[in-house]
């Protein structure tokens, strides 16, 4: 495996010479064969075993997320009594959404921490506004409090998942990258499961709203504790200039044999350039403005997809049709759930691009579905089913390649050099939609109706089934090394 591999970084590096120095070819050639040949001799496949323990710690930053996205949608009435702004719509919204605007403020810096402390760090620096803002939600006793408390855990929220969708891409061996960066989607499906069941007694039990934000600062502690027996990423110690460190921590990852040609890879992009700054005008308007821009659009499309409005108004769907909340949040828990553990088998078998097209297709599928339930043509036996199976059909589908795709896929694009500063701008982009969405739905869909706002998701679900089409290159079994080289902008 690694021997093809190298045969087709070789191929590349021969086809950018020869356009430059029709000289070299004969050179490039000898030399990409004695490559092949001792690669072939001293590499194997890394086993996986070895730097799943990293990863599993690291998605515990994505079950937090998961977590807290779903902690106050049961307890919220509760809250809102025992805090007195019972009735202040206002007050509620913000409770909800606070968090996404600390999520931006942590997303926006995450690039700039993860670089300049390292993944290991960033991680724990990501726990303490968690574990500190859910304590000050848990003991306040007034709005304010909750209010600050709830900003402080979105920082880390916007802090933790962007470090750790860059972590498992730099850990992972190419040949399961796919499978855990699925992990990262799964665990966030099980945060919001878990928040649901954590809050199932909380209009039995007075106060126990309390014991839903206490409960969090377990798993943020762990992280950050955890985090002190974790690999730190290779390829972050290898642009500190530490190669001797970086070679034992993909020993420790991949196996000492592997941990050879993990260096001689990056050893082979070691441009020179590695230690300068990376300024925002060079993202937004320099030689990877493409790639930022692929990423940034894939972020975008996955929100104006409609995935959020989808969860936002699942209740209100699922309780037309006579079914209870409660067991409506349990059922697209489990079509998230499924879809994400699908995924996971699939990544690395069929791609990432393969996923993230047929993903956007079956969901702009589930989109003109709803849309025709919302027709006064259609009966309502047959509304019924168009509801809740476009409405599952949707979560299942988005959770197949749009949900973890876009967060595995643009750390292998990005090369190494921009690779924390330039998640941190995609990511924003994420969090700026996410928050616009959120706003808006509602009042969208009292002004243009379910049928129209439907339609609209659906045309972002087929404009993103074009843009992936397009724009999007397959890095399924490839390393970071050979996916860097393909998409190398010319200088």
């Amino acid at each position: 495996m690694w021997g093809r591999h190298c045969e087709i970084s070789s191929m590349t590096m021969y086809k950018r010479a020869s356009s430059r120095d029709n000289t070299n070819m004969v050179d490039v050639e000898e030399n990409s064969a004695l490559v092949d040949n001792s690669l072939d001799k001293e590499s194997s496949t890394p086993s996986w075993k070895l730097s799943l323990p990293h990863v599993l710690v690291a998605t515990i930053a994505s079950f937090l997320f998961g977590y807290h996205l779903g902690v106050v949608n049961e307890p919220l009435e509760s809250i809102s009594v025992d805090l007195g702004f019972s009735g202040n719509t206002l007050a509620e919204g913000l409770v909800v959404s606070i968090c996404l605007g600390g999520a931006l403020i942590g997303c926006l810096l995450s690039g700039w921490i993860a670089d300049g402390v390292g993944r290991r760090k960033a991680f724990q620096l990501s726990s303490l506004p968690m574990i500190i803002g859910a304590s000050m939600s848990a003991a306040t006793n007034n709005l304010f409090g909750m209010l600050v408390g709830r900003l402080l855990v979105g920082t880390g929220l916007g802090l933790g998942p962007t470090v750790a969708s860059l972590y498992v891409a730099e850990v992972s061996p190419p040949f399961v990258r796919g499978t855990y960066g699925a992990f990262i989607q799964i665990a966030t499906c099980l945060g919001l499961m878990g928040a649901l069941f954590i809050g199932i007694p909380v209009k039995e039990i007075s106060g126990w709203w309390r014991v839903c934000f206490w409960v969090s600062i377990i798993p943020a502690a762990i992280l950050a504790l955890a985090m002190f027996f974790c690999a730190e990423s290779p390829h972050w110690l290898y642009k500190q200039g530490r190669t001797t460190e970086a070679q034992a921590e993909f020993e420790k990852l991949l196996g000492g044999s592997e941990a050879k040609f993990a260096i001689s890879e990056l050893s082979k992009m070691d441009r020179g350039d590695d230690t300068d700054t990376v300024k925002l005008s060079e993202l937004l308007m320099g030689r990877h403005f493409r790639v930022v821009f692929i990423g940034s659009t894939l972020f975008a499309l996955q929100q104006l997809s409609g995935i959020n409005a989808v969860f936002y108004f699942s209740s209100t769907v699922f309780k037309s049709a006579g079914v209870p909340s409660s067991l409506a949040n349990v059922c697209i828990g489990v079509a998230n759930l499924l879809g994400s553990i699908i995924s996971m088998v699939l990544m690395d078998k069929l791609g990432r691009k393969v996923l993230l097209f047929w993903s956007f297709f079956g969901m702009a599928i589930a989109m003109v579905l709803q849309a025709a339930a919302a027709s006064s043509l259609v009966s309502d036996l047959g509304r019924l089913y168009l509801s809740v199976g476009g409405m599952l059909m949707f979560v299942l589908t988005f959770a197949l390649g749009a949900g973890p795709v876009p967060g595995l896929l643009l750390p292998e694009i990005f090369p190494s050099r921009i690779r924390a500063k330039a998640m941190a701008v995609c990511m924003s982009v994420h969090w700026v939609i996410n928050f616009f969405v959120g706003l808006l739905f509602l009042r969208l869909l009292q002004q243009l109706g379910p049928q129209l706002l439907y339609s609209i998701f659906a045309t972002f679900c087929m404009m993103a089934v074009v843009f992936v089409k397009r724009n999007v290159v397959e890095t399924k079994g490839k390393s970071l090394h050979e996916i860097e080289i393909a998409l190398l902008p010319q200088d």
